[in-house]
């Protein structure tokens, strides 16, 4: 048993191959190997076979997870949630789908029952209890699992990245309900609504599906700020100038009762899911907490400093907060126009939204009220812009109020609170203008009129390609194809001037819709069918077919033909003109057609303002533009406002991907990997975390069905499956996702030792008169899917794949990879699709001539990979 290393390389380091002063690991059913990376306070994630890891907490990650110092041991649930001992934090911390948190130990360095110090491993039971060694405290300690726990009263909808709202909003009450000024609502998660009138000092209750009220709420209530429903349907309320105090009404009793006596009033009330109570005090400038639990309700200070200021501890005029399952405090800080996050004990904050963040966030003017989703995304009424913004995975924009101060259903005027009921429709206080505005979910918005599928790590397509269509029905030279999320398929036959469809299965087009034009580049359907295309080579347009009821019309001048064409997330169509060397958009709302150049000058060229031929684009969530520079031989990408672009594949880009020569399609899956149609290299090729990889057209196979002759654009189903637009060849291409080659669950490794030595065959590698010793090696592979072989030695080697056959008299016949220095110590590694109906030839040789010695061949596949040696 020779242990070989998996993991670092030996020497301390931060890099993505390195380690300092590793402690516990976790390797998964698939093989992947989690180590507590302590001296980076980082937990690394070593797919299978990957030397390189990637950060999944702590610092350095991509993603916003959570502060560690020298994690020493992480444990993986059934979910894959991760579960960390953060040792010189002294806490157990864990991730779910709402983000990570802490779990125990959660209230600093100690020896009480709740503390812990310098813990340094956990275990569960099969109850889920939590086991860990309190190391400096010399104990074991068993924290039991809480089968109930106080839940959030108020819903916390989970929303897609693309989710709109009606930005017409229906009005829920007016004032001759609400009264003058409504200030705050609350929602439950039954969907009862409460809503104070401070006119006639009432709550007012509405019960699901009810339209008007059900209960009013009468007592000696004066000056009413704030309010919040706890789940056992208990009512807080905050009085102000003449009752300066917390009541609570009792649903058991039906009566109100003083919870505390304040100094100043509560202009924003929250109770957490331990009971307590936070209260802003705009006044003071600081937000206090207390515990239900307690008789005496003794307040403390958890943000603030009773000092105006706009220090990160400091606040002016705080008005709503909010408390997360995690007890960090979230506060609307209005007098600095900014969102101000304290993490559990802290009491200096982190500005999350607005002024002074210290990352891109949203400009805000007093904000007023916050509320987070179900996966911590921020909800903000901005007050003086009379608007609804939130932040989602791509970033922050207006929800809902956002076509300026006023009264109209689309307008709102000093709003001040927001809640959401269980299906997402989001309520809002519009205080200047009497009323309470209900905005409804457009559960549409959430459906993507085409597929972004997510793969496996080393995804391997069926190099075999299916066709689809031909130029019978097609037409000679088709440029454009659509697959929808209903797995219909959209294609351009220019000769008949026909748009064809294929619903999900069909062998003959489903639907052949006429047009009038015949030099149509590309289309793009939309989720409700409705189909835009090319016709601007001789008319100057883009019409948009509407499926509903079976017409053209024209949606856009242009003044080239649109390469590509592509319909944003917020109805921007965006029109890729090659002849112009720019992509420009038109706002489908803006009732003028006026169009703005969103990347290159007009002019062709290859700075990175510049495009030179653009032909395929993709716009993602947050309006990221990526375009296929087909000239310049590159994929650029433009990001949002941005007029230079960054070269992420190609030529010019910062990191050695590979070459192209003139990409002409480009798509994203959900995971953010890149796929480019390489036209000139009549290949797809997918951008992932090791550079550019070949995955349709690559070589071998049936030539008939694996070959690609300039092929132009591609689209996936739903499945994964890949079609092609195989222009040069007058088809479509579907290329089968091969979803059983990402089980890892088999996968073993083996070894395999050979001796090169004066007696072994000699060949020479070309037309110098140097001579190799090599061994060569015929391998079969059960399954098509991605192998590991590489080798083990004191020298320096070289190793050759050839497909069929093997002749040592020409060795550049049947070349199918070829690698020096892959694997650390000059060994040769490939990690690469091989196939099940090929014979490969694997030949083991050096990089010096005439060198002699020992070769150890690793093998990371299938245990019934046949591996014969072909040399004498």
């Amino acid at each position: 048993m020779t242990p070989r290393g998996i993991a670092g390389t030996g020497f301390p380091g931060s890099a993505s191959n390195e380690l300092d002063e590793p402690m516990g690991i976790f390797v998964n059913v698939n093989l992947d190997l989690y180590v507590a990376d302590c001296g980076n306070d980082r937990v690394q994630l070593f797919q299978l076979g990957q030397l390189h890891g990637i950060t999944v907490a702590g610092s350095g990650s991509a993603y916003a997870t959570i502060s560690l110092r020298c994690p020493s041991g992480i444990v993986l649930d059934a979910m894959k949630h991760l579960f960390i001992v953060d040792s010189s934090n002294n806490r157990i911390v864990g991730s779910s789908t709402n983000g990570f948190r802490c779990l125990v130990g959660c209230y600093g360095k100690g020896s009480q029952s709740n503390q812990l110090t310098i813990p340094f491993a956990l275990s569960f039971d099969r109850f889920g209890n939590m086991f860990v060694i309190d190391n400096a405290n010399d104990r074991i300690q068993k924290f039991q699992l809480l089968g109930e726990y106080h839940s959030p009263a108020f819903n916390q909808p989970q929303f897609c990245p693309t989710t709109k709202w009606n930005s017409n909003a229906i009005t829920f009450a007016d004032k001759s309900i609400v009264g003058k000024g409504p200030r705050n609502l609350f929602i439950s998660t039954n969907n009862t609504i409460y809503v104070v009138n401070r006119e006639t000092e009432q709550i007012i209750m509405w019960e699901e599906g009810s339209v008007n009220p059900t209960k009013h709420i009468s007592g000696s209530l004066k000056f009413l700020y704030s309010l919040f429903v706890t789940s056992n349907g208990d009512i807080f309320i905050s009085e102000g100038l003449t009752n300066v105090r917390v009541s609570r009404w009792s649903s058991k009793t039906g009566a109100f009762d003083t919870v505390i006596n304040m100094i100043s009033s509560c202009w924003g009330l929250f109770v957490d899911i331990n009971e307590n109570l936070y209260c802003s005090m705009l006044d003071y400038h600081q937000v206090v907490k207390g515990s239900l639990n307690d008789p005496v309700m003794t307040t403390s200070a958890v943000a603030g400093t009773k000092t105006q200021g706009s220090a990160s501890n400091e606040l002016d005029g705080p008005r709503g907060s909010f408390v997360d399952v995690n007890l960090d405090l979230y506060v609307a800080d209005c007098g600095n126009d900014r969102v101000q996050l304290f993490q559990l004990g802290q009491l200096h904050g982190i500005t999350v939204a607005g002024s002074r963040s210290a990352y891109a966030t949203i400009s805000l003017s007093c904000p007023s009220s916050i509320v987070l989703d179900a996966v911590k995304h921020l909800f903000i009424v901005d007050q003086s812009n009379d608007r609804i913004v939130g932040s989602s995975a791509n970033g922050f924009r207006c929800l809902v109020g956002c076509y300026g101060k006023g009264s109209r259903s689309n307008q709102l005027s000093t709003p001040v609170a927001l809640s959401f009921d269980r299906f997402g429709n989001m309520f809002v206080t519009d205080y200047a203008n009497d009323r309470i505005q209900k905005f409804q979910l457009l559960e549409s918005s959430c459906v993507l009129a085409f597929n972004q599928p997510k793969f496996c790590p080393k995804p391997v397509w069926n190099r075999n390609g299916i066709i689809i269509a031909k130029q019978t029905t097609l037409g000679s030279e088709p440029l454009a194809v659509f697959v929808n999320e209903k797995n219909s398929v959209y294609a351009i036959n220019n000769e008949k001037k026909q748009v064809l469809v294929w619903h999900e299965d069909n062998i003959d087009p489903a639907m052949v819709i006429p047009t009038d034009f015949s030099n149509s580049s590309s289309l793009f359907v939309t989720s409700n069918g409705d189909i835009y295309i090319d016709n601007g080579e001789k008319n100057g347009l883009v019409k948009k077919w509407t499926s509903s009821t079976n017409t053209w019309s024209t949606v856009l001048f242009v003044y080239s033909s649109c390469k590509g064409l592509f319909l944003g997330t917020n109805d921007g169509l965006y029109c890729s003109m090659a002849d112009h060397h720019h992509v420009a958009k038109r706002y489908l709302h803006d009732p003028v057609m006026t169009l703005t150049v969103v990347a290159g000058t007009g002019t062709a060229g290859s700075a990175a303002n510049q495009l030179n031929r653009p032909h395929g684009i993709f716009v993602t969530w947050t309006f990221d533009l990526y375009v296929a520079d087909c000239e310049n031989d590159r994929v650029q990408h433009f990001q949002s406002g941005e007029s230079d672009g960054i070269t992420i594949a190609g030529r010019g880009s910062s990191n050695p991907t590979g070459t192209l020569s003139c990409p002409t399609g480009v798509t994203l899956d959900v995971q953010k990997y890149l796929f480019i149609i390489d036209s000139n290299s009549h290949r797809i090729v997918r951008l992932g975390p090791h550079g550019l990889q070949c995955v349709v057209g690559c070589h071998g196979g049936d030539p008939q069905l694996t070959q690609l002759s300039f092929p132009s654009s591609l689209s996936f189903d739903r499945s994964g499956n890949l079609f092609v637009t195989d222009t040069g060849n007058d088809r479509i291409q579907k290329f089968q996702y091969l979803k059983s080659s990402c089980n890892m669950s088999s996968v073993i490794q083996w070894a395999n030792t050979t001796e090169l030595t004066a007696k072994s065959q000699m060949y020479s590698q070309g037309c110098n008169q140097d001579n190799f010793y090599y061994d060569a090696f015929e391998v079969k592979v059960p399954e098509s899917r991605y192998y590991t072989i590489w080798s083990s030695s004191n020298i320096d080697t070289y190793g050759y794949i050839y497909e069929n056959s093997f002749d040592p008299l020409n060795p550049s016949d049947n070349l199918f990879e070829k690698d020096d220095d892959g694997a650390p110590n000059d060994q040769f590694k490939f990690e690469i699709p091989l196939y099940a109906d090929t014979t490969y030839i694997l030949v083991v040789t050096t990089y010096r001539p005439s060198t002699t010695g020992e070769i150890k061949i690793n093998v990371l596949g299938l245990q019934n990979v046949t591996i014969k040696r072909l040399s004498e």
